[in-house]
């Protein structure tokens, strides 16, 4: 990891909000112009997992009230997916609780990612847990075009969340579905207890990885987890480490997801002028998000905004 540049990152923590802000705006626009990108998911298989993740209610180590399901039906995620592309989404993600899904079950999400991309018309992601080389070439052959794994937080503060997995394994999982030829989106969860230099040392190792997106996450507390009690992150910490993430990755699209809503409420612009430029929109895994209607009416005035500046 370079060192330089963590003790380059840690300085410009000390900056002004304001300041640090005008750096990360600078990035964004210089790198990626008016980019803004979209993209929704399906919580296609939920609930019962194998692993204790402690953040997650679909772990069955928990005692968080989460729905199980098995997977949903091919008619019910294409229904899904042709509302994604009506709402504007670029990406449609299938997210299936559990370590990984097993190689008997890939010719089930195979058939319906091929569906998906030649009926539907919108580009297919998966977030399908830790996947072995044959498994990652079979999505990528059916048409899938970018694997989701996130590495959730630093090497050093991992063990803290989860001991059912190493995060290793999940830098293997990401390494061979770029060797493949998957784009890949990876980032993480901040308000876990971490500090910002696990989420620095988090976005050196993505930037390391060469993913195509960076989602953050902002913890939701969910009752029945071991962070249920967990004290909110302030609106100062959230946006400085938006704009370390932007400045470490200029390239790639950084991706508000869950916990948006609840984090910044009425302030949510903010993110995007501290070098967030992708959103999730639609909800999430357990947790409901806003109106598609109101995120849209949100990037029209942000692109303006970026544009003015």
């Amino acid at each position: 990891m370079d060192n330089s540049l963590k003790k380059e990152l840690k300085e410009l923590l000390s900056l002004p909000l304001f300041k640090l802000m005008e750096i990360a705006l600078k990035k964004k626009i210089k790198h990626r112009g008016y980019k803004f990108s979209l993209c929704t998911i399906s919580n296609v298989k939920s609930g019962g997992c194998s692993e204790n993740c402690a953040f997650c209610a679909q772990s069955s180590w928990h005692k968080a009230k989460a729905p199980v399901y098995p997977l949903k039906s091919e008619d019910v995620i294409l229904n899904e997916a042709t509302e994604a592309k009506r709402s504007g989404a670029k990406y449609f993600s299938l997210v299936a609780s559990g370590r990984g899904i097993t190689k008997d079950n890939i010719s089930k999400y195979c058939k319906i990612i091929e569906k998906i991309v030649n009926k539907i018309g919108i580009k297919c992601c998966a977030s399908l847990g830790i996947l072995e080389r044959d498994s990652l070439r079979a999505l990528y052959n059916a048409g899938l075009t970018r694997y989701h794994h996130n590495l959730e937080t630093s090497e050093h503060f991992f063990p803290k969340i989860c001991t059912t997995h190493t995060w290793k394994e999940r830098i293997n999982t990401i390494k061979l579905a770029n060797e493949i030829g998957l784009e890949v989106c990876s980032g993480g969860i901040i308000g876990l207890g971490e500090t910002m230099e696990d989420r620095i040392d988090l976005a050196l190792s993505i930037k390391e990885l060469q993913v195509k997106s960076c989602p953050i996450n902002i913890l939701v507390p969910i009752p029945g987890t071991p962070l249920e009690d967990n004290p909110p992150l302030s609106v100062d910490e959230i946006l400085r480490t938006i704009a370390i993430f932007r400045i470490v990755l200029p390239n790639i699209a950084i991706r508000i997801a869950g916990g948006r809503e609840k984090a910044l409420g009425d302030l949510q612009p903010l993110y995007f002028l501290y070098g967030a430029d992708a959103m999730l929109i639609g909800g999430y895994l357990t947790v409901r998000g806003r109106s598609i209607s109101k995120d849209k009416d949100m990037v029209n005035r942000i692109i303006e905004l970026w544009k003015s500046i």
